[in-house]
């Protein structure tokens, strides 16, 4: 048996069935939830017939149509609070191990009340219908963003239906000089292999820079 990198690891402990052709299903430990991408889904399920599979892996927060500040105020906009109140009555029906609604001390963006809160663990592999999704690899997560008709999928069967990635190590080693921050050195590197460098590919990073960074650094990455 070969050496795996994390993300071989934590693929193949959540492979629940894989085709001939690569296609798996793989087990969904955590999902986030939000306003904007869970109507539909939440809609879908209703008009199936059909219950979420296990809402001890949702945690929920009100974050994309949210002020972040005048919060006496509430959500002016119209469509934008619909979206929360629509989050709030479907949470407040299916149930959630967490939900953090607008006004809420722990609501905030979803990335980061995840880790903020405990939601997101080592070991996880961890969806949201958010580009951002990413972020939760910094804890040593499976994590990515998915869409709307995902978002129903993993409601109804706790499962995502993916192909196994290409694995890609960046190594970054050295120390940071004064003022260089996280962000500066995930910029170098899309200057390095361009905005689509990444494609198709698991990208794990090391090096005594990456080391070095703050937990906040590595969400950053």
């Amino acid at each position: 048996m070969h050496a795996q990198t994390l993300y071989e690891k934590l693929w193949s402990s959540h492979v629940v069935h894989q085709e001939a052709d690569g296609t798996a299903l793989i087990y969904i430990d955590r999902h986030l939830v939000h306003e904007v991408t869970s109507p539909q889904a939440f809609e879908g399920l209703k008009l199936a017939g059909r219950k979420p599979w296990r809402i001890s892996s949702i945690v929920a927060t009100a974050d994309h149509n949210t002020p972040t500040d005048h919060w006496d105020l509430g959500i002016q906009d119209p469509v934008s609070r619909q979206q929360v109140e629509t989050l709030d009555a479907n949470i407040r029906e299916v149930g959630s191990l967490a939900y953090f609604p607008f006004k809420d001390a722990r609501q905030g963006i979803v990335h980061v009340i995840g880790p903020e809160n405990g939601a997101t663990l080592p070991g996880m592999t961890v969806v949201c219908g958010d580009s951002h999704t990413s972020t939760h690899g910094a804890f040593g997560c499976l994590a990515h963003g998915i869409g709307t008709s995902e978002v129903e999928h993993v409601l109804a069967t706790q499962c995502l239906l993916q192909k196994k990635s290409k694995t890609m190590l960046v190594k970054v080693d050295g120390q940071l000089g004064r003022g260089v921050t996280a962000k500066d050195i995930v910029l170098a590197i899309i200057g390095r292999i361009g905005t689509a460098g990444g494609t198709g590919y698991a990208m794990e990073f090391g090096g005594s820079a990456i080391r070095a960074l703050s937990m906040e650094g590595r969400m950053t990455i």
